[in-house]
């Protein structure tokens, strides 16, 4: 299972961009408040097309009725990973309240889209369309609680909060979501001008996102942050404990109708893929410090390069034999 030169490829491609935005930030193209700008246009344009063009393509009702396996066994692993994420994010970030919100967020949700959808379409192209709609249940999450909740509204409690939190909870990406299930579900046709617009627009996310990740970290002290034990404590569970953990469980599970071979890659997929993007994204948009979530995500992305042949070779030989 050839799984290294996908992997490679596209880390070297991610880690340009993160090099062009540094250097942009640097020699001053990129100016000190361009990251709120990059930011909000990630949120309100280019976050919300991917999201809608996603839910449009893959939120219908063929897809909901014949691929109930992949729409069931994802959800499970929403709600396991949950409790867990919590866990090991209130164990590690025990001092940090904001830190805590993006380690939990970076645990729950890896980064299944851009990453994910790389090494599908590179290792398991047969399965692409497969993993799509496997991966709409956590779009859901995201876009429903984990983005208003964890990387949106502010922390505090009181009566003078709720109006925000209500405001931040009706986001772009959470409309562009509703927009994208109907106009899937119902069938209604879209022009060519249209559905090429949000394709392109949708394009623009992962570059801009890599850029933003690099002026940011050309913003904060990086030497200090990689001193930092949680940096790396958080990239274990990430990058090796959960996917270990995915390992075991299905290994021990009987496989039949619900536990297919298809199934059971989507489910790996999903697992072994580093940190999500959004952690950055998002948070940056309304002028929180994304230093940390930057130098989480370059880590984890750093690291899934050796972790992730590993995890399908090990899933290879344990689950698929």
């Amino acid at each position: 299972m050839d799984v290294f030169i996908p992997i490679l490829t596209q880390m070297l491609v991610l880690f340009a961009f993160i090099a062009i935005g540094f250097l942009l930030y640097r020699i001053k193209v990129i100016p000190d408040n361009g990251t709120v700008v990059l930011s909000k246009l990630e949120n309100t344009v280019f976050v919300p097309a991917l999201v809608m063009g996603t839910f449009i393509t893959n939120c219908t009702t063929e897809n909901i009725g014949t691929l109930w396996r992949l729409l069931t066994v994802s959800c499970i692993m929403l709600i396991v990973l949950l409790p867990l994420s919590f866990l090991f994010a209130k164990v590690i970030c025990r001092q940090d309240d904001f830190l805590k919100k993006i380690a939990i967020y970076g645990l729950e949700f890896s980064n299944f889209g851009f990453m994910g959808n790389a090494v599908v379409k590179g290792v398991f192209p047969e399965i692409f369309f497969e993993y799509t709609v496997f991966t709409l249940p956590f779009w859901f999450a995201i876009y429903a609680w984990g983005v208003p909740t964890l990387l949106i509204a502010e922390s505090g409690q009181g009566d003078e909060k709720r109006p925000s939190r209500l405001k931040n909870f009706i986001n772009p990406m959470l409309v562009a979501m509703l927009i994208g299930m109907v106009i899937g579900l119902s069938g209604l046709p879209l022009p060519a001008a249209v559905t090429g617009a949000v394709d392109t627009l949708a394009n623009c996310m992962s570059p801009v996102a890599m850029i933003l990740t690099g002026a940011t970290v050309a913003k904060a002290d990086v030497r200090a942050l990689l001193k930092k034990p949680w940096l790396y404590e958080l990239s274990a569970v990430r990058l090796a404990l959960f996917p270990l953990l995915y390992i075991l469980i299905v290994a021990l599970l009987p496989k039949g109708d619900l536990l297919t071979p298809t199934v059971l890659v989507c489910g790996m997929c999903m697992s072994a893929m580093p940190m999500g993007l959004n952690a950055i994204v998002v948070p940056a948009a309304y002028g929180k410090d994304t230093s940390q979530a930057a130098a989480l995500a370059i880590v984890t992305h750093l690291l899934s390069v050796i972790s992730i042949p590993l995890l399908f070779l090990l899933f290879n030989a344990v689950v698929l034999k």
